[in-house]
């Protein structure tokens, strides 16, 4: 049987790989980080950006492992607070470890299928690259939350869910602002778009919220 998890040790592990990460990318690129860490207010870094995105690109690569590592620090504190007398241990973080990172991966791989099969595939790179982004950014964010609620004080329900309504306020405006981007070839396939933002924008998260309450 695993070891339970008394400790706020192997999350201190975590964050500091997260960390290490994040200064990988930075040291990768250290222009793109800068304008990177602008995204919210300026859209510079999508507009330049967006025009040099790959199938496999390295900078996202590395902010990505961040925002997997920090969603699953924030989830076990989560959900440590919130449930009480729940154990944690080596054999949950894994599986969400795994869980997290193929959930995104298969997410985008059938969104660039469904894009394809809708011959809107422009849109839809451009789409991911910028949703992707602000997923990465927000990553970039729960850094800084987990050390707090780590170390500064002890987190309450009603305070988890704040950060959690917060993190999805934010998502919710990078999206605003990508729709605003590309508003003209959306009203051009937007019956395609509509289907699509159906099938792997709304039921994935609906399915998943009715998992997490049978449990």
């Amino acid at each position: 049987m695993l070891r339970h998890i008394v400790s706020n040790e192997l999350f201190t592990i975590l964050m500091v790989i997260g960390l290490v990460v994040v200064a990988a990318a930075k040291l990768t690129a250290p222009k793109r980080f800068d304008d990177f860490v602008l995204v919210l207010g300026n859209d510079k870094y999508l507009k330049i950006y967006s025009r040099e995105q790959k199938f496999f690109d390295k900078f996202d690569a590395l902010l990505f492992t961040n925002l997997v590592l920090s969603v699953l620090v924030f989830c076990f504190i989560g959900m440590r607070h919130i449930k009480e007398h729940y154990q944690l241990s080596m054999d949950d973080m894994f599986k969400l470890l795994v869980g997290i990172a193929v959930f995104i991966l298969i997410k985008v791989l059938a969104e660039r299928l469904i894009g394809s099969l809708f011959e809107i595939d422009k849109l839809i790179d451009q789409y991911i690259f910028h949703k992707i982004s602000f997923k990465n950014y927000l990553g970039l964010i729960l850094i800084p939350i987990n050390a707090l609620l780590l170390f500064s004080f002890t987190p309450n329900t009603s305070l988890i869910y704040g950060i959690i309504i917060l993190l999805l306020i934010l998502n919710i405006v990078g999206l605003i602002s990508s729709f605003k981007e590309h508003q003209s070839l959306i009203k051009h396939n937007i019956f395609y778009f509509i289907l699509y933002l159906c099938a792997l924008e709304i039921a994935p998260y609906v399915i998943l919220y009715k998992v997490f309450i049978d449990k």
